[in-house]
């Protein structure tokens, strides 16, 4: 499975009998699956099977639907006169004719301007050739979305791999520097002491211990090991066939947490400073992680 943005646009119109739908769907980043539906008053009934729809395509993001719809049928309106009412306005013009003394020249086109006298009402829908319609449209809208997702996805892929491996440079680099900081320290500790004790013996036993407390308040060896095994986890997440969005955004706290240790615990500028590069391409990749389904 491809790794998938959650940024998309998709677009169907579709006609069929005289009938035409057009569905806009779009999504951006969310943490969860949040699906907001503008379906038009005839399609109302639709609304839990496009829901279904996109759940069953889609599981992060902020999706917007919007759905247009008209029906082109001779038999989509009708008007019907309200007779009783119609009678009622003859009537009343009737007696104005007679009280008045003034000719009545009421036309049709008159009457058809008498407020509530004309209705037009639309003619009933058939609900499974809208279904069957709407579900098309929706599903075309979705196949374009998913491909804008896909592209972007594949983008995000190559850049997250990329500072992949600019972190694992400068592991590399790290893991090579931290034996030569104790090296350091003892040759720094040694000329201190003996430029402090002048020709009284060196005690190599004190030094030593010295030396090895040293070592074990500054070893890294566990956070570079866990380090390396972020990086193919990570790996591994990105050729998974599954949405890994969640798990990578976890998955960078990890890296945080093994480097903010790795520069707390160094005693190293060297190392520090590699450090801060890995926190830089961390937080680019935590950037581009946010948006991955």
């Amino acid at each position: 499975m491809a790794i998938l943005s959650m940024t998309g646009f998709g677009r169907c119109e579709l006609e069929a009998e005289g009938r035409r739908v057009v569905v806009e769907i779009k999504s951006v980043n969310n943490r969860y699956l949040d699906v907001n539906i503008r379906l038009p008053r005839a399609m109302s009934l639709l609304e839990e099977a496009v829901r279904g729809q996109i759940k069953a395509r889609l599981s992060r993001g902020r999706v917007d639907v919007f759905v247009h719809y008209e029906n082109l049928r001779e038999d989509a309106k009708s008007a019907q006169v309200d007779v009783a009412l119609l009678q009622g306005y003859m009537a009343a013009l009737a007696v104005m004719e007679k009280e008045s003394g003034l000719e009545n020249n009421v036309t049709l086109a008159d009457l058809m301007r008498l407020p509530e006298l004309i209705t037009l009402s639309a003619a009933s829908e058939d609900v499974d050739e809208l279904a069957r319609l709407m579900e098309e449209a929706l599903d075309r809208a979705l196949d374009q979305l998913v491909e804008m997702r896909r592209a972007e996805g594949e983008k995000m892929r190559a850049d997250i791999e990329e500072k992949l491996k600019a972190i694992e440079d400068k592991r590399a680099e790290v893991a090579v520097r931290a034996p030569v900081v104790v090296e350091e320290y003892r040759a720094r500790l040694s000329a201190r002491l003996e430029e402090l004790l002048g020709d009284v013996a060196l005690d190599e036993g004190r030094l030593a211990n010295e030396v090895a407390l040293f070592s074990d308040r500054c070893s890294i060896a566990e956070e570079l090991a866990r380090l390396n095994s972020h990086i193919e986890q990570t790996r591994a997440m990105l050729a998974a066939d599954e949405p890994v969005g969640r798990k990578l955004d976890f998955m960078m706290q990890e890296f945080n947490r093994e480097v903010n240790t790795i520069c707390s615990k160094a005693n190293d500028l060297a190392i520090t400073n590699a450090g801060l590069t890995m926190k830089n391409e961390i937080e680019k990749m935590r950037e581009q992680v946010q948006n991955i389904e």
